[in-house]
């Protein structure tokens, strides 16, 4: 049903059935803050963020669960909700080692002693993802410069023993973020939210280690973490810095073409970032396309061609190995027929490349000698 209204900040807003608060406030512009909510995902109220006033009720109401009603009349920036969403924010400070009030919120003008903070696996001095959190973001745009609660200190060690991840359970808010991306949109199923010892954990089955469950380490955790619990161990140290500069590309692993961030510095790559709203993978990456980009600066990377003479390699250009594979070809069908030769097309090429490769055997050497890998 179209042609529903409610009113936001005195302005009537359209909405449509099934649309949340934060859903008509989004479609009309109105810029309503998030911690919990994640895009395309059942939203649960967790983080008490998005809190709003609804006219005519005494409470509160998170606007991202919260349906839209005809006729409501919705404050997003009282003063009441303000002071509510301070209140909140210090909670989340007071929940964990959320050092990210220790200096400008400016990356730029970032002291030496916090870019060497970094360097520390465990960052003690400072969150690793300090200048990239959104919790930290939220307490510079609301101005919590002092935490009143006791900082809660976690009983759950930092796993750090996989190659790719690390969770640090002390900087973990429980937003379940994780758990939603884990669950809903990659559907490893691999995370859930229990009670261990008396405190909310984000565990696997069994509440063993990353590298001992089913996880795929496809990073979408990491990905969607607001806070500093999820990093990635291989980019540790990175700071997104004024000399960052974000490249788009494409995953080079397969054909379906994943859309990339690559997060640059000078020419090396610091880090891989999905493209959020870049199809085919909207925001979603796999273990490869994530954490598989270092292999361009492995030293036993061939940059040239090589011919086998004599039992040894030597270097050749590419016309000289391309018109050398041209001849055997033509010397094997001259001798044995076209059906001698056969071809293998590779997955991880481009759908583009594998219609060209049977077009190739079946066009120019008369064969139909031609599969697929992912049929072996």
């Amino acid at each position: 049903m179209e042609n529903q209204f409610i009113t936001i900040n005195g302005k009537e807003c359209g909405f449509k059935n099934g649309d949340t608060i934060l859903d008509a406030a989004e479609s009309a512009g109105v810029h309503i803050p998030t911690l919990c909510y994640l895009k395309d995902t059942v939203p649960s109220g967790a983080c008490r963020i998005c809190l709003v006033e609804l006219e005519g009720s005494d409470e509160l109401v998170t606007s991202c669960n919260t349906p839209a009603v005809e006729g409501m009349k919705i404050y997003t920036d009282s003063p009441k909700v303000i002071e509510a969403r301070r209140f909140n924010i210090e909670l989340l400070l007071a929940s964990g080692d959320h050092n990210c009030l220790a200096g400008s919120a400016d990356v730029a003008s970032w002291t030496d002693f916090q870019l060497q903070s970094l360097s520390p696996p465990e960052h003690e001095d400072i969150c690793p993802s300090y200048g990239d959190c959104r919790l930290q973001d939220l307490a510079i745009e609301y101005r919590v410069k002092n935490v009143r609660f006791d900082v809660e200190k976690t009983k759950f060690p930092t796993e750090n023993i996989n190659p790719l991840i690390v969770r640090d359970f002390s900087r973990c808010i429980s937003c379940g973020r994780c758990v939603k991306a884990c669950n809903e949109l990659v559907v490893n199923r691999v995370l859930s939210m229990e009670k261990i010892d008396g405190r909310t954990k984000i565990v696997t089955k069994g509440d063993k280690p990353y590298n001992e469950s089913d996880c795929v380490f496809c990073g979408q955790c990491v990905e969607v973490c607001p806070v500093g619990a999820l990093t990635e161990k291989k980019s540790a140290g990175y700071a997104p810095a004024s000399n960052i500069k974000k490249v788009r590309t494409t995953c080079p692993y397969c054909g379906v073409g994943c859309q990339l961030w690559l997060h640059m510095d000078g020419d090396k790559i610091k880090k891989v970032t999905a493209v959020e709203n870049g199809a085919p993978n909207m925001g979603r990456l796999c273990v490869k396309g994530r954490f598989g980009y270092d292999f361009i600066y492995s030293e036993e990377r061939l940059k040239t061609p090589l011919i086998k003479e004599n039992g040894e390699f030597r270097e050749a250009s590419w016309d000289e190995a391309l018109d050398l594979v041209a001849d055997k070809f033509k010397e094997i069908i001259k001798n044995h027929g076209s059906d001698a030769l056969a071809g293998v097309s590779c997955a991880r090429s481009i759908n583009e490349d594998s219609y060209q490769m049977q077009k190739l055997f079946r066009s120019v050497f008369k064969t139909n000698n031609i599969d697929h890998c992912a049929r072996t």
